[in-house]
C-alpha cells in the first residue's frame, strides 16, 4: 500500500452521496479524495428533482433516522439558498395519509393532513427542503475543497485499486456498484422529467402509486418548473421518450391547468440506483484498512445523504479508533 499524497480516505462516487460523505469525513479531520467517473453535473444526482422525502428506499426502520438527520441539515442550509441551493417550500403529497407512513413522519415539523382548499382528496401538507441539485452539488464540492479534500475525475476498475492507495475506501458508486462490487441486486429505476418555463407555480405537488411506473409531480426550481415523472424498474435507456414526456405534461396539467401551455425548456432522464435495501456496512480489509459501502439509495439519495454520510463516517471511526465528531 502506498500513500503518495498521504490520503486517508478515497470516496468512490461523485454524486450527492459521495460528495456529502466526503464533506463529513473531511470536516472530521480526514484527508479525503473523491474519485468520480464523471463530473457531478453529469451524475444521476444532477437530474434529481431534489425534494426531500423518503421515496423508494429501504429499510424503513433505518431510512427514517437517516432522513431526519438530513432534514435537520437542509433546514439549516436553507438560510442561504443562493449558495447551497436549498429552499424550504410548501406543497402537497396527494393520496397519502400519516397512517401510511413510518414513525419518522411524526417528527417532521409541520407535516399534517391537507385541508379541502389545499387538496380535494386525502393528502399531506408540508414545508420541505427543495434542492436545486446543480447548485447544491457545486456547493458540496466547494465545501469539500475548503475542508482540504479534493475531487478527481477517475473511474475505478475495481475497489482494490483505491484500497491500494488509501487507508480506507468508502464506496458510494451508486448504480456503478453493480459491476464494481459486483452486486447484481443493484438495478436502475428510470426517471424521466420535463423542464418547462414556470407559469407561476410556487408550491410543489406529488402523487405516486407504488404499483405504477407513472408518477405525477411538479417542483418549482430556479431554472424552471420540473415535471415528472416515471419509475421504470430495470430500464436502462437514457433517451427521453417524446410520448412519455407528453403524458407527463398532461398529468401535471390535470392538477394545474396552466402547466399545459408552458413552454418546454428541456428533457431529463436519470437512473435511480435501486436495491432491495441500502447497503451501509463495513468490510474489514487486511492491514487495518476498511471498505465501507454506502449505496443503493434508490429515489431518496438526496433525502438520506447526510444521515448516511454520518453513519459511514462513524463506521470508519470504529475501525481505527478515531473519535466520531
Amino acid at each position: 500500500m502506498t500513500h503518495g499524497d498521504d490520503t486517508d480516505v478515497i470516496v468512490v462516487g461523485g454524486g450527492v452521496a459521495g460528495l456529502t460523505t466526503a464533506v463529513v469525513l473531511a470536516e472530521r479531520g480526514r484527508r479525503v479524495r473523491v474519485w468520480t467517473r464523471e463530473p457531478a453535473e453529469r451524475t444521476t444526482s444532477a437530474v434529481a428533482g431534489g425534494l426531500w422525502w423518503p421515496y423508494r428506499i429501504e429499510p424503513e426502520g433505518l431510512v427514517g433516522d437517516w432522513s431526519l438527520i438530513s432534514l435537520e441539515r437542509y433546514r439549516e442550509l436553507a438560510a442561504d439558498p443562493g449558495r447551497t441551493g436549498v429552499r424550504m417550500v410548501e406543497g402537497v403529497h396527494a393520496e397519502t395519509g400519516l397512517d401510511t407512513l413510518g414513525p419518522w413522519a411524526k417528527r417532521v415539523p409541520g407535516l399534517r393532513a391537507t385541508t379541502a382548499e389545499e387538496y380535494a382528496g386525502v393528502g399531506l401538507w408540508a414545508r420541505l427542503p427543495l434542492i436545486d441539485m446543480p447548485t447544491h452539488l457545486g456547493w458540496l464540492r466547494e465545501r469539500l475543497r475548503a475542508a482540504g479534500g479534493s475531487v478527481e475525475v477517475r473511474a475505478a476498475v475495481s475497489l482494490a485499486e483505491p484500497l491500494a492507495l488509501a487507508r480506507h475506501v468508502v464506496n458510494c458508486s451508486g448504480l456503478g456498484a453493480r459491476s464494481l462490487v459486483p452486486d447484481d441486486t443493484v438495478r436502475p429505476v428510470r426517471g424521466q422529467l420535463v423542464l418547462v418555463e414556470n407559469p407561476g407555480v410556487r408550491t410543489w405537488f406529488t402523487a405516486a402509486d407504488s404499483a405504477s411506473d407513472e408518477t405525477t409531480y411538479f417542483l418549482p426550481q430556479p431554472g424552471g418548473l420540473v415535471l415528472g415523472g416515471t419509475a421504470e424498474d430495470g430500464v436502462w435507456s437514457l433517451e427521453p421518450d417524446p410520448a412519455v414526456a407528453e403524458a407527463i405534461v398532461a398529468r401535471c396539467a390535470r392538477v394545474r391547468p396552466e402547466i399545459g401551455g408552458a413552454r418546454i425548456i428541456g428533457h431529463r432522464v436519470g437512473l435511480r440506483p435501486a436495491r432491495p435495501a441500502v447497503r451501509l456496512e463495513r468490510e474489514r480489509v487486511h492491514d487495518g484498512r476498511a471498505l465501507v459501502h454506502n449505496y443503493g439509495h434508490g429515489g431518496a439519495g438526496v433525502t438520506v445523504a447526510w444521515g448516511c454520510a454520518r453513519a459511514a463516517a462513524e463506521l470508519l471511526s470504529e475501525t481505527d479508533g478515531v473519535a466520531a465528531g
